[in-house]
């Protein structure tokens, strides 16, 4: 009975050996979350049987009706977790979702995505765009606008006033300044921008034998009276955070405007709060910024572009630092990976297609669409 009670669970034979018209149509499912017309997959199998990655593309292609919900859903719920603190799918279409979500479809370098002057916004919609308040994207939300079709970049600079060096893609986005420059000390943007952009959190980039002279007064050297918790504990974060934190010394989001604040020349109050908590520490004084990541120990593994100077001033320049490495490559591709497979890579097939597809995103100029596209072929395979 036992035995067969395990053979009424397998799946059908069939399924682990599907052909060309169930991988077309677990691709679709995969990627737009609903399921094709019959005439659609007519037009999906031989193409599959040919190139299943070509298959995926024409499936996202924007120019296809049927590609709709791949942009206006699958995308929002891949990258609206990444625009809060709660790190959860259910809120508002945002500035900083919607410019990912065009990023992919005009298959701009996805690297960009931290450095350009560029925002995504509803062409002709009302209200219009505004610095100060999300109405914009919550009526295009509401109204079920088709974003293959509605959304249009425009200069970030020309929206909100911040100048064109002080624009950081997604960065200065106002859903992300909301998030992530609010309040507390600016360390929020580097912790939440390594977590969804290179998939590193700051436990995971711990190292305590990076010199610790970049860290503020506000950290306290001994904690609860014991210097031991923050030699080996607290250093190992701040060491290589807070040179880099220091990129975001201008920046500061206003409540009472409900907007990003950009005061350039000027150090915002919040980088010298608590100046007693360690009279020696580092007094900021403006927003130079210096990877000590790149220094000998486990985060060079992080793959950092030796075409870039690994220090520079402003969220700008850090966020071509970030853009440009190894792990934001592979974050991208794993994160993809996940939304598509509905799981994380395990075997060694998953592996090898995470490796080939990173390789393929540095090589085909930052193409996160593609990327999907390689994710769906290889989890829809037979």
């Amino acid at each position: 009975m036992l035995a067969l009670a395990v053979l009424a669970l397998a799946p059908p034979q069939g399924e682990a050996f599907a052909g060309p018209r169930e991988q077309a149509k677990r691709m679709f499912d995969r990627l737009t979350g609903t399921p094709p017309s019959k005439e659609l997959l007519d037009r999906l199998e031989p193409m599959v049987a040919t190139s299943p990655v070509d298959a995926a593309l024409f499936i996202m292609d924007p120019r296809e009706e049927h590609s709709r919900y791949f942009y206006s859903v699958t995308l929002k719920n891949f990258a609206t977790p990444w625009t809060n603190r709660d790190q959860t799918a259910f809120a508002a279409l945002n500035d900083y979702t919607a410019t990912v979500i065009g990023f992919v479809r005009d298959d701009r370098d996805f690297r960009g995505i931290l450095y350009e002057d560029i925002v995504y916004v509803g062409r002709g919609v009302t209200p219009a765009y505004s610095p100060v308040n999300n109405d914009h994207y919550v009526a295009l939300e509401t109204d079920n606008a088709d974003l293959r079709v509605v959304l249009e970049a425009r200069s970030q600079s020309s929206l909100t006033g911040i100048p064109p060096h002080a624009t950081a893609g997604v960065i200065t986005s106002r859903a992300a300044s909301e998030a992530f420059f609010i309040a507390g000390t600016n360390r929020a943007m580097f912790r939440f921008t390594m977590l969804n952009h290179l998939c590193r959190d700051l436990e995971q980039l711990l190292d305590t034998r990076l010199p610790p002279d970049r860290i503020r007064q506000d950290v306290s050297r001994s904690p609860g009276g014991d210097s031991s918790v923050f030699l080996n504990n607290c250093v190992g974060c701040h060491n290589g955070m807070d040179p880099m934190a220091q990129a975001f010394a201008y920046y500061n989001f206003d409540e009472a405007q409900g907007r990003l604040v950009y005061t350039e020349g000027q150090v915002q109050p919040k980088y010298l709060i608590n100046a007693d908590n360690f009279k020696f520490g580092f007094v900021t004084s403006d927003d130079a910024w210096e990877n000590r990541y790149r220094l000998p120990g486990p985060n060079r593994l992080l793959g950092w572009d030796p075409s870039l100077p690994g220090r520079g001033n402003g969220a700008k320049s850090l966020g071509q630092e970030l853009a440009h490495s190894d792990a934001f490559a592979q974050c991208q591709v794993e994160k993809v990976f996940r939304a598509v497979c509905f799981r994380s890579p395990s075997t060694p097939q998953d592996h090898a297609r995470v490796a080939a597809s990173t390789q393929s995103f540095k090589q085909n100029g930052g193409n996160l669409r593609r990327v999907f596209a390689e994710a769906a072929a290889h989890c829809a395979g037979p």
